[in-house]
């Protein structure tokens, strides 16, 4: 479903990304991980159009998106959770779940049932400010927002980051849901080693914005790709 190949990435002088490549199928979870400030952020970013690749390409559903505006990504289905969250504080928790909307036809204009299903704390705090909830219950929120697209690629970046134990497990269940039971295409940047590999089918490990490794998340066992992790 997603085919990035051979993307490089310039902040001015400075080069965030060279030469990644990576794939994210759907019903599957392709999780990417490696230390901070290794380029993973810059690679979810480029990939949802917050960011222009300085060279290579990204492909989805067999189209060239390297021109392509973040709203026209999300209007072909990529939806993004980005790190800290980002949702509105001063509007309820029913306007920033309605802000999905914008890239539905109007028909398509209402919260998808799973949503509060997944995330049963959404549906009793509707007229609640998003600035009121507590961390994970933004995120959840967050989440939430996303999948209010209809989303065939969702990227989610550190979702557990400051997040209590409980909303983890949360957070992991709809995850796999998405997986299984909507086919989505799951792209995850983690720091937690353990909640990539309870949930990935697949794992990119980077280093100094290159892809060092590449495989299954049973490989996180091995000592050789456990290294590159390692402060």
């Amino acid at each position: 479903m997603l085919e990035v190949t051979d993307a490089t990435l310039h902040y001015g002088a400075a080069q965030a990304l060279r030469g990644v490549s990576i794939k994210a199928e759907a019903g599957r979870i392709t999780c990417v991980l490696g230390r901070n400030g290794v380029g993973k952020t810059s690679l979810m970013r480029s990939i949802v159009g917050h960011h222009r690749l300085s060279g290579g390409s990204i492909q989805f559903e067999g189209k060239m998106l390297d021109r392509s505006a973040a709203y026209d990504r999300a209007r072909s289905g990529i939806a993004f959770v980005p790190q800290g969250r980002e949702i509105f504080p001063l509007l309820t928790v029913r306007e920033n779940l309605e802000t999905g909307f914008a890239p539905l036809k109007r028909a398509e204009r209402e919260v998808p049932d799973y949503v509060f299903e997944l995330f049963p704390v959404l549906n009793t705090m509707l007229s609640r400010r998003g600035g009121d909830l507590s961390g994970g219950q933004q995120q959840q929120l967050a989440i939430g927002r996303a999948l209010t697209m209809r989303p065939k690629l969702l990227v989610l970046d550190e979702p557990t980051e400051g997040i209590q134990p409980s909303i983890i497990k949360d957070i992991g269940r709809a995850i796999r849901f998405l997986k299984e039971s909507a086919g989505i295409a799951i792209l995850l940047v983690e720091q937690y080693l353990d909640f990539c590999r309870e949930l990935a089918d697949h794992v990119y490990i980077m280093d100094r914005g290159l892809v060092v490794h590449s495989g299954p998340a049973e490989d996180l066992d091995r000592p050789e790709v456990r290294r590159h992790l390692t402060v």
